[in-house]
């Protein structure tokens, strides 16, 4: 048995407070693609797995629809399209129609009469067809010919993968600092997860702490979803990049796929890929790589991965007294605990904490909120705690120790003071709030402060006012 304060306090003196603690916003795919230039979605869907990838995001009325009229040449009216879906069901027409414009995979044109209907992208069209058929010619190809002679089974992938992208995770935590990239640095820096500190180490933020809750298939989409932003500036070409990604998304767990057709930029985005273990590669020259579970799974939020991982996720116990037990030999997991917890010891497969109050003012100074806190405790729970539920006493409290630094709040304003006569003073305190700048005011004296967006109009509306006698 060993104690450990002082590992704990040194995790906690690195964290760093996130300027206005932002709120984590995972995009889906269909809202990454419509922010993409229409130029870059086009060459996109000039790959047969990317038209394919998209389609499987598009509601279930605009898949429908698309296979539809994927085999007809000629626009299909309006009134036509319309007449295939059940009045009460026009709102969900409506979503699908927006979701398949916004994406320009259907597009409005003119037909017969003056009328208007919809046809598909000639592009999208083409390569679909290719996609559901089972033909096109592939970026990387199966090695189905000649056998891997060190083949990997899924299992190594798996233990690999997990290995791999924990290792990001434990540099985000500050318990490893061996084993990450700078290219993966650089992504965490670019996504607001870690920030440069005082000394130029980079250190957890809010946003990286809710990072850390999200499940491991989230986790890797909203990662590749930033390096992607970073593709450019290494000399890479986006469309290829995601054509590329999206068609080993769509692999086979356990297969082996050969790079001898694959271009340079290529080879460097799987080497990327290779870092974050999303593929393995014995070797750069060993010619072939495998897909693991992290890219295969990647978005699909509540994956197989997770389910699978569920009852090795429910590792902590917490009692009344504010005494946490973590359940694990995995230094992550304790890591995590650390960043609220005051650690006091460290048994083989289990870590003691305690909650205390300069414990967690030291997470909410850092910028992690008491809502974050009580649901990481809450969704990691230990199985025999379900019934019972986190102690209603630990909750309050933590809301408790929050609200202590939430007791005053600071806003700018400027003040209007020495005005003349009740009238004036009413004219500008019932224009200010009329428009929402109002921020305090003091009738006894006549003060009055307004929001600093809001002074220019408040200023100008009474430069236009007559003003009172005082006498």
């Amino acid at each position: 048995m060993s104690k450990e304060p002082s590992s704990s306090k040194e995790k906690r003196k690195n964290l760093r407070k996130d300027e206005g603690s932002k709120i984590l916003k995972v995009l889906t795919l269909y809202e990454y693609l419509i922010k993409l230039p229409e130029a870059v979605q086009d060459r996109l869907y000039s790959h047969p797995p990317t038209c394919l990838t998209v389609f499987r995001v598009l509601p279930d009325i605009a898949q429908q629809f698309t296979l539809r009229i994927l085999f007809i040449e000629q626009p299909v009216p309006q009134s036509v399209l319309s007449s295939w879906v059940p009045a009460n069901y026009s709102r969900e027409l409506d979503e699908s129609i927006e979701v398949a414009t916004n994406l320009h995979i259907w597009k409005l044109t003119g037909v017969s009469g003056g009328l208007k209907g919809w046809i598909l992208n000639s592009t999208f069209k083409k390569k679909l067809k290719v996609a559901l058929m089972g033909g096109g010619r592939s970026m990387v190809a199966n090695s189905d010919v000649i056998a891997d002679p060190k083949a990997r089974d899924i299992d190594f992938l798996d233990s690999y993968a997990y290995e791999r992208w924990e290792c990001i995770l434990h540099y985000m935590v500050g318990s490893k600092h061996e084993g990450i990239s700078s290219d993966a640095v650089r992504v965490l820096l670019n996504a607001g997860l870690m920030v440069r500190d005082t000394d130029d180490s980079p250190v957890i933020t809010s946003t990286g702490f809710q990072f850390l809750l999200l499940d491991m298939a989230t986790q890797v989409w909203y990662f590749m979803l930033r390096y992607m932003e970073t593709v450019e500036s290494r000399g890479l070409d986006l469309a290829q990049c995601l054509t590329f990604l999206f068609q080993i998304h769509l692999g086979t767990l356990g297969w082996d796929y050969i790079t001898d057709e694959m271009s340079e930029n290529l080879q460097a985005f799987l080497q990327h890929l290779r870092e974050f273990g999303l593929v393995y590669q014995r070797r750069r020259k060993a010619g072939r790589f495998y897909p693991t579970r992290l890219v295969i799974e990647m978005g699909q939020g509540n994956s197989r991965t997770s389910e699978r991982m569920k009852s090795k996720e429910r590792y902590i116990v917490v009692e009344t007294n504010f005494r946490i037990y973590a359940m694990t030999d995995s230094d992550l997991k304790v890591a995590l605990v650390a960043l609220f917890t005051h650690m006091l010891y460290r048994f083989p497969n289990m870590a003691a904490g305690i909650l205390t109050r300069d414990s967690v003012r030291t997470a909410l100074r850092s910028g992690i909120t008491a809502a974050q806190i009580v649901r990481f405790l809450t969704v990691h729970t230990h199985p025999q705690m379900q019934e019972c539920g986190m102690p209603q006493t630990v909750i309050d409290q933590i809301y408790l120790w929050e609200n202590e630094r939430n007791r005053l709040t600071y806003t700018d304003g400027v003040l209007y003071s020495n005005i003349n006569t009740p009238n004036d003073y009413e004219t500008i305190k019932n224009y200010a709030a009329e428009i929402g700048a109002l921020v305090w005011c003091d009738e006894r004296r006549r003060n009055i402060v307004v929001s600093t967006d809001g002074h220019d109009d408040v200023r100008k509306f009474w430069k236009k006012q007559p003003k009172s006698d005082p006498f």
